[in-house]
């Protein structure tokens, strides 16, 4: 049996989410992050001797991530692990010794032992994976991006709002602190008015090829599935989601438009997906995300932006600018956790 090294939850963010009931400011804070309110001391004392039965729908990297995490939260148990691709799957049952395997998870919906499916696989499956597992009544966690296609996610929305289950795509920066307090800053008016006079600048830079081992070439669109547009959405779907999403968070609403373009420029070993892209999205009042990636050189990194009138907020930085500074040398002022809302002394 291969090692494998547990990876076990961020501890101190959890931390933090487990405090939000009872520090300064947590109240009015989870008005306006819903997605928090599960995570509360109060919410968990409803759960605590309950558990909830698991199964993991795609056992590749990220569902193998995912099984770490949750063989770290006493309330989980996981109970079916489902993967088409036999290495992966003979992975997960290393993890999961006690779970049911599956290759098709069709059979796995059929269960009554299963609450809820956690589900990471290529895109393209997503879709039709969210569609049976609410039909099959299991409350569904989904890694991201949504769909492949926008009838996709239409028909998706289209089934939850008929679904008395929990439907939750994964978008990390939602539960990480920096962007929390970040966004909390923003719409206390900190930088301005996001809404009406201000932009962002989204980059997402990396140097790497994408490729993954293949043992057999007809597993090449199976395992590379980033890669090829019947699968993937590429750069757009896999990377520039992530800042849409903190965009959207920040401006409290969605683009209304689009244009880019994008092109192939480096790694032209036969893949179908663009590896150098530039967008610019349009809100209804003016308002534009500027969004580049390519994963051919990683100088840059990722970075979060958005600019304000007062000021400018970096979020994956944890950092802020104020314009009343009057220089474009003055130092950041951190995204500091020691603030009132953190129960901390508040600080400059």
């Amino acid at each position: 049996m291969k090692e494998h090294k547990e990876k076990g939850v961020d501890l101190g963010l959890r931390q933090f989410i487990k405090s939000l009931g009872y520090v300064a400011g947590g109240t009015a804070l989870l008005a306006t992050t819903p997605w928090l309110t599960s995570c509360t001391p109060e919410k968990l004392q409803e759960i605590k001797h309950e558990k909830a039965r698991i199964a993991l729908i795609g056992t590749g990297s990220r569902g193998q991530y995912h099984i770490h995490n949750l063989k770290e939260i006493p309330h989980a148990q996981i109970v079916a692990v489902c993967d088409n691709y036999a290495p992966n799957l003979q992975q997960a049952l290393e993890l999961c010794p006690d779970a049911k395997s599956y290759t098709d998870y069709r059979k796995l919906l059929e269960s009554k032992d299963i609450d809820g499916v956690i589900i990471s696989t290529p895109l393209n499956w997503h879709a039709p994976i969210v569609l049976d597992a609410l039909a099959a009544g299991k409350h569904v966690f989904c890694e991201k991006a949504m769909a492949r296609t926008l009838d996709e996610c239409k028909a998706i929305y289209d089934t939850y709002n008929q679904s008395d289950k929990v439907l939750y795509f994964c978008m990390q920066r939602m539960y990480d602190e920096k962007y929390i307090k970040g966004m909390q800053m923003i719409h206390s008016g900190l930088i301005g008015d996001v809404a009406w006079e201000s932009s962002a600048e989204k980059r997402f830079f990396r140097n790497a090829d994408w490729r993954r081992p293949v043992p057999s070439p007809e597993l090449e669109r199976k395992i590379n599935w980033r890669l090829y547009k019947e699968s993937s959405g590429g750069l757009m779907t896999e990377l520039a989601c992530h800042q849409l999403e903190v965009c959207n968070w920040a401006a409290q609403k969605m683009p209304e438009s689009i244009m880019g373009m994008g092109d192939i420029v480096y790694w032209k070993d036969g893949r179908e997906v663009y590896d150098s892209v530039n967008v610019t999205y349009r809100y209804s009042d003016g308002v534009k995300i500027a969004y580049e990636s390519l994963i051919s050189n990683k100088f840059n990194g990722m970075e979060d932006q958005i600019l304000g009138s007062k000021g400018t907020m970096e979020m994956a930085k944890g950092i802020y600018y104020l314009e009343e500074d009057h220089s474009t040398s003055f130092p950041p002022r951190p995204i500091s956790s020691r603030s009132p809302f953190f129960g901390y002394p508040a600080t400059d």
